[in-house]
């Protein structure tokens, strides 16, 4: 079951310069509210045996998250640790010092609603504060799950442009039965091809192996599954 890490260390690990050679990536898995946010947990497998992962999920996502499926060390956070430590000007703020710790932040599963907000800037819980506060110098991924038909809805075009403006990385998703019986696109690409998109993105930077001082170019692809 995840665990719970005061804030404080999280603030600590994030003042600490470590010069002594390179260290493992950071990266910040994150869930919004998608039936495929069942496969959070292997995703963060995939991920916690080459990275220092840590985890955001939704309220929504919560519902699909089997918390036993994650690793056992993985750190999970939710809405209700955003200002459960907060009392007074100088306290850590959640958001902000995620923002600081993560290298890389990957959404998967990126649900409809939740790519919405980010389109439109909005920022009413954790996950969508990390986005608004997010340094773009950093890169994102996202990989979207959603029924055949809001995926083709216009709106979601109109989303993906906005958020592939701000270099956010797409990791499309595939075709296949969907939850609802639907088939069609839709469904989110699979974890190890999710994590082994972040992996040679990152191995294939100039700074590959040093990832202390993080200068990442994020030029926004597509990824074809």
């Amino acid at each position: 079951m995840a665990s719970n890490e005061p804030l404080d260390t999280l603030r600590e690990s994030n003042s600490t310069q470590v010069n002594n050679g390179p260290r493992r990536p950071r990266i910040l898995l994150a869930a919004s509210g998608s039936v495929a946010a069942i496969k959070f947990g292997n995703l963060c497998n995939c991920f916690s045996d080459w990275a220092d992962v840590r985890a955001v999920a939704t309220q929504a996502a919560l519902h699909f998250i089997d918390r036993t499926s994650l690793p056992k060390d993985l750190i999970l956070y939710t809405d209700e640790h955003e200002w459960s430590t907060w009392s007074k000007i100088g306290d850590t703020v959640l958001h902000i010092e995620l923002r600081r710790w993560a290298d890389i932040m990957v959404i998967a599963p990126l649900s409809a609603n939740t790519l919405g907000k980010i389109a439109g800037g909005l920022c009413d819980n954790l996950l969508t504060s990390i986005i608004r506060a997010w340094d773009y110098e950093k890169p994102i991924f996202v990989a979207p799950a959603m029924n055949t038909f809001m995926w083709t809805n216009p709106f979601t075009e109109r989303h993906l442009m906005t958020v592939d403006e701000l270099g956010i990385t797409l990791i499309p998703p595939i075709s296949k039965r969907l939850a609802c019986g639907d088939y069609g696109t839709g469904a989110m690409a699979e974890p190890s091809l999710i994590f082994s998109t972040v992996r040679l993105f990152l191995e294939s930077q100039p700074n590959a192996g040093n990832n202390n001082n993080n200068n990442h170019n994020n030029n926004s692809k597509n990824y074809s599954s």
